[in-house]
């Protein structure tokens, strides 16, 4: 059985750097998923409940952000694009439209479970939102 010593709260950088790298906010040494975007249900080296962060669609709206500023802007300004073949343009952007999301997706939801982990939310404190208080 892993202890269960919880080491001293990070500051709210470096646990953004350890979520950014897939590792536990809590220490840095266990593994934040052990899939994809699934999350460890608790850390195996400190121990820490790492399931009790609520990354719903954060991550998701981050990601669309950051990918439509590199790339999909960047498009639009040139144009080239405007005058290029269909058969060209199409493959041209969603290749890299899709592999950048699937590549910064894992690492910009581990930074979002690192934030949420400094700032102490937790699925529990859902009935603090106002949009679940209106329900």
């Amino acid at each position: 059985m892993v202890p269960m010593t919880q080491p001293s709260r990070p500051s709210f950088v470096t646990a953004l750097q350890r979520g950014l790298k897939g590792r536990c906010p809590a220490c840095g040494d266990g593994a934040l998923f052990w899939r994809y975007l699934k999350v460890e249900p608790a850390c195996h080296a400190c121990g820490h409940d790492l399931a009790q962060y609520p990354a719903d669609d954060g991550p998701a709206y981050f990601t669309i952000l950051i990918v439509g500023h590199l790339i999909v802007a960047p498009i639009l300004l040139f144009p080239f694009i405007w005058q290029a073949p269909l058969w060209l343009v199409i493959p041209a952007t969603l290749l890299p439209l899709a592999g950048l999301t699937l590549l910064l997706l894992p690492r910009i939801k581990g930074a979002f479970i690192g934030g949420l982990y400094v700032l102490g939310v937790k699925e529990s404190d859902a009935h603090l939102h106002s949009a679940d208080a209106a329900d």
